[in-house]
Parts: C-alpha cells; sequence; structure tokens
C-alpha cells in the first residue's frame, strides 16, 4: 500500500511552461505504470521519462500517491470531455451505467495502470492530496449531468456517493480475478439500477 510522505504541499503549475512539464509527468507516469505497475516503478525513471530533475518531480508529487492519484484525476478529466451522448429512449439510470461501463473497460485495457490508480486514490487523504476530490467531484458531476438532475438533493448526493464506492468496489475485485468482464459489467448495471432509482428525478 502505497504512504503518502509527510511533506509540504506540492507545488501547482501556473505558467503554460509548468503545465506542460505537469503533462509530461502525467503521461510518463501512466506509461511506466501500465508497463511495471505501482510497486516496480521508481520515481527516478519517471523523471528520466518526463525529461525533468527529480527535485521537480517530487515538487508537483511528493509520492507514489499524489502520482498516481493525479494521473487518474487527468484521465477521467479528458474521459469527462469525450462521454458520448446517451442514446435516444435510454433512461437515465441506464445510461450512468453505460458511461461506468464505458470508463470501466478504458480502465481495464491496462489494469497494472489501473491497480495503481485505484490503489492510489483509494489511499489518499482529501486533505493531503488534492486531486482525490478532484476525482470524486469530477464523477459526481457526470453522473448529476447523466441523470439530468439540475439541483441535486441531500439524497442525490448520498446515492451517487454510494455508487462510486460501488463501482471502485466492483473494478477492484475484478482486477484481483475474482469476477470476469461480463459479470464485472452487469454487476454496474445492476448496481446502477437499484442505487438510483430513488433519485430526486426518478418520476
Amino acid at each position: 500500500m502505497p504512504r503518502i510522505a509527510e511533506v509540504r504541499a506540492p507545488a501547482e503549475p501556473s505558467s503554460p511552461e509548468q503545465r506542460a512539464r505537469h503533462l509530461r509527468i502525467l503521461r510518463a507516469a501512466a506509461r511506466i505504470g501500465a508497463d511495471k505497475g505501482l510497486e516496480r516503478m521508481q520515481m527516478h525513471e519517471v523523471a528520466k521519462a518526463a525529461g525533468v530533475a527529480i527535485a521537480t518531480l517530487y515538487r508537483y508529487f511528493p509520492s507514489k500517491t499524489h502520482l498516481f492519484t493525479a494521473v487518474l484525476a487527468e484521465q477521467i478529466d479528458r474521459f469527462n470531455e469525450t462521454i458520448p451522448r446517451a442514446e435516444p429512449g435510454t433512461s437515465p439510470e441506464d445510461a450512468v451505467a453505460d458511461v461506468l461501463v464505458l470508463a470501466s473497460r478504458q480502465l481495464l485495457r491496462r489494469p497494472r495502470l489501473a491497480v495503481a490508480m485505484l490503489q492510489s486514490a483509494n489511499a489518499a487523504n482529501a486533505a493531503a492530496v488534492a486531486d482525490a476530490g478532484r476525482i470524486d467531484g469530477t464523477f459526481s458531476e457526470i453522473i448529476v449531468r447523466t441523470l439530468g438532475i439540475d439541483d441535486p438533493t441531500a439524497l442525490d448526493v448520498t446515492l451517487i456517493r454510494l455508487l462510486m464506492q460501488c463501482w471502485y468496489g466492483v473494478l477492484q475485485s475484478s482486477l484481483n480475478g475474482r469476477m470476469s468482464i461480463p459479470d464485472t459489467e452487469s454487476d454496474i448495471r445492476t448496481a446502477c439500477r437499484l442505487l438510483l432509482a430513488p433519485r430526486s428525478n426518478s418520476g
């Protein structure tokens, strides 16, 4: 299980050059993580592949937990920009299921990277790793938008949080070899229908 070093808050890129450097680090970590996984990957390998000094890498990402949580956040941001529209006649809960199944397929294509990202995100304390909260916020926004809810109630927020926790658990079981891909997708669809049934706009 990755640990978070007790260090100062990570730096945030501000200039275009810093943002480009930041993104190079994330892309390099994704490539190496997909090949080696969390435990075997070394931070100096990421720095070298990204063309940055190791001190620069640690300034932005003090630990592997920070790094791979940020990789997941960046991938979710990109996913958010490419989600297709639901087919006409699709119920809101089935539309959410389609989105989560699509996200699952993309994650499970690179299982070592998926394990690294999910382990890191699950270990991350939102107070210490800002990207952990960003992940939750972005996915909540995706689900609310897909459901067509303009003003989520407290119950909506709770249902979405439970659905996300269920989804993470199903993904983890799939990555651990405890579930087949068809069973994984079937469980995701069932969870969406059951957990989202009491939502505020269910009619």
